[in-house]
């Protein structure tokens, strides 16, 4: 329906792959090539700098990229506006989520989603927040669903569900037996960490400096890139660590894990979906309201 070689040139730009963009698009590298000589003989003038198995955008690359994003989208929403005629959401919805949210919350609801609508085509790009953040930046996304709010002028945060990050210990450790721990003990217990530019870490921070501490004055045992990483962390060493109620129920459950309060703190942030400002995708809307559906009726 719409122009396949602006598509072409679209996707290989954003991924500067050939071979990336073949396999994205299902048709051969020499399909891909050819579409994009004929752009160039059309427009008269290179879209790429081609040295070896190198690629980059020339200047009139770089015009054409830019113009190509607002197209790209302009081209989803019709494909959105054409399927509502029809009663039925349809359309492709590049999603992004920070690590929780893409391993325990979101699974569930992409699920239903897709029971409900299965016409629309769903991706999913997991990273921590920063990287969400900066995918939805670069058009590589239409909409993320972040842990943490970094205020980003471009950026329109928008709360989705609520979380609770709560102290975890394994079940047999010494303090496992306790219901509360003082601020001073959390000061000496080794703690694991997620790394920079986690949003867990940045809410951690910001409610600790509440509580008239800082991270520094914990007892940095390990800072790993993942929850689940730091879960199989803790069943395996004296530590404790901080943890979405979301990625722990199954271990609650059975016994792995054990919760520990700490006098005078709590730890509760938003979940955020994020969109670009001044950016309103329909699909993208839909699968909101449907998703605060779903959880509003938990």
């Amino acid at each position: 329906m719409f122009d396949f070689r602006l598509t072409v040139f679209y996707t290989v730009a954003k991924r500067l792959s050939f071979t990336k963009a073949a396999a994205e698009l299902f048709v051969t590298q020499p399909a891909i090539t050819k579409h994009v000589q004929e752009l160039e003989s059309q427009l008269g003038m290179a879209l790429f700098d081609r040295r070896g198995n190198q690629i980059s955008l020339t200047t009139a690359g770089n015009v054409l990229l830019r113009h190509a994003e607002t197209i790209m989208g302009v081209y989803r929403q019709i494909e959105f506006d054409l399927n509502a005629l029809k009663g039925q959401p349809g359309g492709r919805l590049r999603l992004g989520a920070s690590s929780t949210i893409a391993q325990y919350v979101i699974p569930a609801v992409l699920a239903r989603f897709q029971d409900h609508s299965p016409e629309v085509s769903l991706s999913l790009l997991s990273g921590n927040t920063d990287q969400i953040e900066q995918a939805l930046l670069n058009n590589d996304i239409d909409l993320g669903l972040v842990e943490g709010r970094t205020h980003h002028s471009d950026i329109r945060y928008t709360p989705f569900v609520k979380d609770e990050l709560v102290l975890v210990c394994r079940a047999n450790h010494p303090l496992a037996g306790r219901d509360e721990i003082t601020l001073d003990e959390l000061k000496t217990v080794p703690i694991a960490l997620r790394e920079r530019g986690s949003g867990s870490l940045e809410v951690i921070e910001h409610a600790l400096r509440g509580a008239g501490l800082r991270l520094n004055d914990l007892n940095l045992a390990m800072q790993l890139g993942s929850t689940e990483g730091i879960k199989s962390y803790l069943t395996n060493s004296a530590s404790i660590a901080f943890i979405s109620i979301f990625a722990v129920q199954n271990e609650l459950k059975n016994g792995i894990l054990r919760v520990l309060d700490v006098a005078g703190l709590t730890i509760q942030r938003d979940f955020y979906s994020v969109q670009l400002q001044g950016v309103s995708e329909g699909l993208a809307d839909t699968f909101m309201r449907f998703s605060r559906q779903q959880y509003n009726r938990r």
